[in-house]
C-alpha cells in the first residue's frame, strides 16, 4: 500500500491501483460533473457507482463514504476520532482487501481510500473496483433460487475466509454478491484478520442466518428456507468442521 499526502490528510492506494488519485476525485460532485454516475446503491446512505475515463480500459469503481450509525450518529453524521492512519476505517478496510484480494479470495479489487483530517477529527472515503454483473443475495433471491450446489458453495466460501482468520463484522444476505456462478464478500468496514476461534465463526454464521430471516420477513417471495441454511452449513462444515 502507498500513502500520499495531501493539505487536508492522506491518500492510501494499492499496487493494483494503475493511477494516483487526488482528494477531489472521491466527491461525487467530480464525477457528476463528468457525466461519469452510472449507477447507485442505496441503504441507510448511497453508494455510488462511477465510471473511470480511462479510454484504455474503462473501470466501473464503487464510491463509498463512511457514515456513522447507532446513536453516535446523532452526535456526528460521519467524524470520526483520529488515533492513526492505519487505525482509520478506510484504511484499515483497504488493508484487509488488499491481503485477501493478493491472496486470491472472492473480494473486490481494492483501489484506494481517502482520509481527510480535521483536528482530532476525520472523515474517509474508500474506492473499490465493482465485481462486473453482480447482483447481491436479496436481489438475486427475490426472484431467482439458489441450487443446492449453489448453497453448498456458498458455505464453502465462507468457510474458507473463516479458516483464514477473516472475522466479518456485517456479515449479510446483502453483503455477499453472486456473480459468474461465484460467491463475493464485500464491505469489510471493521472487519479483521485474527486467530480462527469456533466461538466467533458461529457467531458470524448466526449473524447471517438473522439476516435471511430479517430479509424473509419483510419479502415472502423471498427464496429462503430451513432446507437452504442446512445445505448451506454442509458446505461450510465440509470444509471447516467446527
Amino acid at each position: 500500500m502507498q500513502i500520499k499526502t495531501t493539505q487536508l490528510g492522506h491518500i492510501a492506494w494499492c499496487e493494483t491501483t494503475a493511477q494516483q488519485l487526488e482528494p477531489h476525485d472521491f466527491a461525487v460532485e467530480a464525477w457528476q460533473q463528468r457525466n461519469a454516475i452510472v449507477g447507485q446503491s442505496k441503504g441507510r446512505y448511497t453508494t455510488w457507482f462511477v465510471k473511470t475515463d480511462n479510454s484504455d480500459s474503462p473501470q466501473t469503481w464503487v464510491l463509498r463514504h463512511y457514515w456513522r450509525g447507532g446513536m453516535m450518529e446523532k452526535l456526528s453524521r460521519d467524524a470520526y476520532l483520529y488515533t492513526g492512519l492505519q487505525h482509520t476505517r478506510a484504511v484499515a478496510e483497504l488493508a484487509i482487501l488488499e491481503t485477501l484480494y493478493q491472496e486470491g479470495f472472492a473480494v473486490p479489487r481494492p483501489i484506494a481510500a481517502n482520509v481527510e483530517r480535521f483536528g482530532l477529527w476525520y472523515r474517509a472515503d474508500i474506492i473499490i473496483e465493482h465485481v462486473a454483473g453482480s447482483n447481491d443475495l436479496v436481489a438475486h433471491l427475490r426472484h431467482k433460487p439458489m441450487t443446492e450446489a449453489q448453497w453448498y458453495l456458498l458455505g464453502e466460501t465462507i468457510a474458507k475466509f473463516h479458516l483464514r482468520g477473516v472475522y466479518h463484522a456485517d456479515l449479510n444476505a446483502k453483503n455477499i454478491l453472486l456473480a459468474q456462478g461465484k460467491f463475493y464478500l464485500i464491505d469489510f468496514d471493521r472487519g479483521e484478520l485474527r486467530q480462527p476461534q469456533a466461538s466467533w465463526q458461529q457467531a458470524n454464521l448466526q449473524r447471517l442466518l438473522r439476516s435471511f430471516k430479517k430479509e424473509l420477513a419483510k419479502l415472502a417471495t423471498l427464496q429462503f428456507n430451513q432446507q437452504h441454511w442446512q445445505q448451506l452449513l454442509k458446505g461450510y462444515q465440509s470444509v471447516n468442521p467446527i
